[in-house]
């Protein structure tokens, strides 16, 4: 029991922040095959908090005595972004298979270098967490666009809005911290990677210091269709996503998935989440649950894979570039490996 291709993995997770504590309840309820047996983070009493209510699972601040452990046989990485790259490489050192957390690193240079170590190893250890690929509202629209339902695609209109920016969010984090996800999905969507950037910004909102947002980016995919990408980290008002596509035949768009209308005061309305957890929860069920399966299967995983890492991590230094010079078009340069 807890050798791949068995009944039961046991399961690491690294980081017990807001992304790794949800990946710990959603694999303890909503998973099945899995176990989390072990839960590291540099504050021993976070990791602790999110253990507490979970038998046979302890806490750690050594993640890498996590990943050496001889109960874990997979680990999840969802600690912070610079974190990413020397926790997944220490994951491949042991043999064990990770789901890290977008993006594979922060700067294009180390997710070469986590590429090349990971096929050095004989490929296939890492799979990354680009969850919307298993988001049903994305899926539905993946499908509707590969039966050419509106036709040739022509604009794609994408919108990723917060209520406020993490502390310390840096202009080139709106980029590999939240972008990173168009940067994936729009190929995806499409089936046509991103050939060339450029970057945009009006005025900043005052409800950040230091901070430009939002930002508009321009993203051309080899297929001839133009995306518009805003990025709104301090929009206040709610986590909003939204993706609509105009074609030649007609447009698709995703559906806000808000569940609960209200009606009240003379008028109706529905919410919108304070974050990503309500919004993307299937999805990231969906997404580990495809993870444990294949492991425990010994299939390979159906989950994005490092060198798709690689490939938006191209992207995003492409529009840091636009970023810096002025806003000028900038070609996506993927490296070979």
């Amino acid at each position: 029991m807890g050798e791949l291709g068995m009944s039961t993995i046991r399961v690491g997770v690294i980081g017990a922040g807001n992304m790794g504590a949800d990946h710990v309840n959603t694999m303890h309820r909503h998973v099945s095959g899995a176990v989390v047996t072990v839960v590291a983070d540099i504050d021993h009493e976070r990791a602790s908090a999110v253990v507490g209510a979970l038998p046979d699972t302890r806490a750690t601040s050594d993640p890498y005595a996590l990943i050496t452990a001889p109960d874990v046989d997979a680990v999840v990485i969802a600690s912070h972004d610079t974190t990413h790259a020397d926790l997944s490489l220490a994951a491949v050192q042991a043999g064990k298979p990770v789901l890290c957390e977008k993006p594979l690193a922060p700067t294009l240079d180390e997710c070469v270098r986590v590429v090349r170590e990971e096929q050095r190893a004989g490929g296939g250890l890492i799979s990354l967490g680009f969850m919307r690929r298993f988001d049903p509202a994305y899926v539905e629209l993946k499908e509707a666009l590969a039966a050419g339902v509106c036709g040739a695609s022509l604009l794609l209109h994408c919108v990723s809005r917060g209520v406020s920016s993490a502390p310390g969010a840096t202009d080139e984090f709106s980029i590999t911290g939240s972008a990173i996800h168009e940067f994936d999905t729009v190929p995806w969507l499409l089936n046509s990677p991103i050939t060339e950037v450029s970057w945009h910004a009006p005025r900043a909102t005052t409800a950040a210091t230091g901070l430009q947002d939002p930002q508009l980016m321009l993203l051309r995919t080899a297929d001839g269709a133009l995306t518009t990408l805003e990025v709104f980290l301090n929009a206040g008002y709610g986590y909003d996503v939204r993706c609509e596509v105009a074609g030649e035949r007609g447009t698709l768009a995703l559906a806000n998935p808000a569940r609960l209308v209200t009606d009240s005061a003379r008028a109706r309305s529905v919410g919108y989440p304070a974050d990503w957890r309500p919004r993307f929860a299937d999805a990231y069920r969906l997404e580990l649950q495809a993870w444990i399966d294949a492991l425990a299967t010994g299939s390979p995983s159906p989950l994005a894979t490092a060198h798709d890492g690689l490939v938006a991590g191209a992207v995003a230094e492409a529009v840091i570039s636009s970023m810096k010079n002025g806003g000028r078009t900038v070609a996506v340069q993927v490296p070979e490996v």
